[in-house]
């Protein structure tokens, strides 16, 4: 496939992560991609980066099945991988080897290294407590880019960090922004934003409670366990802070209706009717994306 050059350069598209709720996001990659909209800029973290990737690679089927149908995938991840010390997702199959040629879900490589947008995947540095945010200078074969989407994806306790170039990553939802690209965006010089969420707008992310635990799980990296406890200030405060940009027009926000999985799940039906209820809002809120987007409806 040839990817075709963005139609809207003045506007970042951010995908939010949270796990398999990423079902019903997907459905408006499905959307886009079916619509013919193509940003010029797009960033993801954790489950995010795979909504990334996906829709920078032109490829509504393998945005929709990484999130529904894989997941009955044998390989996925169980109990099993995750006493064997690879995860309750067994992140070594799901991102370095079920997307290459001929596996499970192969990933479209030409076409997204022909797609000319730029993108951002959002990793949270374990040593350091440092944001890495990496694009295109970062990724040079396909390797580079899943490890990537790997680290961004790594939720602590649950899957195994992740170390690339030396240096040690978990999930980038730990970062300044709570898990929603926004200050990657800005970084790059945007401030009109298409913001891509999981949870209902009614949502307040709770503090964060068993701080003993995560001290001494992650007694190695204690940057992790700080970040977890400052998670739900800078999660919340990033969503006020689209909400007061949507207030003044210099955002859409896609919310979901309803969200009927957790990050979690892995019942196939449940994934795929979540998918589907996100496709079908996607598709209903088309015509106002495009005129927030100047595509006229």
């Amino acid at each position: 496939m040839v990817a075709p050059s963005p139609n809207v350069t003045d506007t970042a598209l951010l995908f939010e992560g949270g796990g398999m709720r990423a079902s019903y996001t997907s459905g408006l990659v499905v959307a886009l991609l079916e619509a013919g909209i193509h940003l010029g800029w797009a960033g993801g973290i954790s489950a995010g980066s795979s909504n990334t990737a996906n829709y920078l690679s032109q490829d509504p089927f393998r945005a929709r099945h990484s999130f529904t149908d894989f997941a009955a995938d044998p390989h996925f991840g169980n109990l099993r991988t995750f006493v064997r010390g690879e995860g309750l997702f067994n992140a070594r199959y799901i991102y370095q080897e079920s997307g290459l040629p001929g596996q499970a879900l192969p990933f479209d490589w030409d076409t997204f290294t022909a797609n000319p947008a730029r993108f951002r995947i959002g990793a949270f540095n374990a040593t350091t407590g440092e944001q890495a945010s990496w694009g295109r200078e970062d990724v040079g074969d396909i390797h580079d880019l899943m490890i990537r989407i790997q680290a961004s994806s790594t939720m602590p306790v649950l899957m195994p960090p992740v170390t690339i170039d030396g240096e040690v990553y978990v999930d980038g939802a730990l970062g300044p922004a709570g898990g929603i690209p926004l200050d990657a965006a800005r970084a790059d010089g945007y401030d009109k934003f298409l913001a891509v969420l999981t949870r209902e707008r009614g949502y307040t992310k709770p503090p964060q409670g068993n701080a003993w635990f995560f001290r001494r799980h992650f007694r190695r990296y204690p940057e992790i366990t700080e970040a977890l406890l400052a998670r739900p200030a800078r999660y919340n405060a990033t969503r006020e802070e689209l909400f007061e940009l949507e207030r003044a027009g210099r955002a859409y926000l896609f919310v979901p209706e309803q969200m009927p999985v957790g990050n979690g799940e892995r019942n196939v039906a449940k994934l795929t009717a979540t998918h589907l209820a996100g496709l079908a809002q996607a598709r209903r809120e088309l015509p106002a994306i495009r005129e927030f987007l100047g595509l006229g409806t």
